[in-house]
């Protein structure tokens, strides 16, 4: 009857684990998708840069400049990776002090952490 406790719980561990993980997953790929989109913005600045000199027809103006739009966006890009780091290492840190708390009161959930499934 021992067994059945400590299943649960282990069971309860493992779901939050789960849990967990899949959150650091999908936090590393956002970051990822962000830097992604940052290089593709920063090399649209770079052809618009190169694009911006002398016209074969002079008598023509332009008013749609791209850039600021550009600028705009990666400003924000940068931001959001900025902020979904700072959430990445927050986890991180939650996970770190929960592991120190479990630790020095001897919880079982340490040798999950030694067996690799934390």
């Amino acid at each position: 009857m021992q067994n059945v406790p400590n299943r649960g719980a282990r069971d309860q561990i493992d779901g939050r684990n789960d849990r967990y993980r899949a959150i650091v997953r999908d936090l590393v790929s956002l970051i990822a998708h962000v830097r992604t989109s940052a290089r593709l913005i920063e090399a649209a600045l770079v052809t618009e840069s190169a694009n911006d000199g002398p016209e074969p027809v002079t008598n023509i103006i332009i008013l749609d400049d791209v850039t600021p739009c550009y600028s705009q966006a990666n400003a924000a890009l940068n931001a959001c990776q900025a902020n979904l780091v700072v959430a990445l290492g927050a986890l991180q840190g939650i996970r770190t002090s929960r592991h120190e708390t479990t630790a020095s009161t001897g919880d079982d959930s340490r040798s999950l952490q030694s067996s690799g499934r934390v």
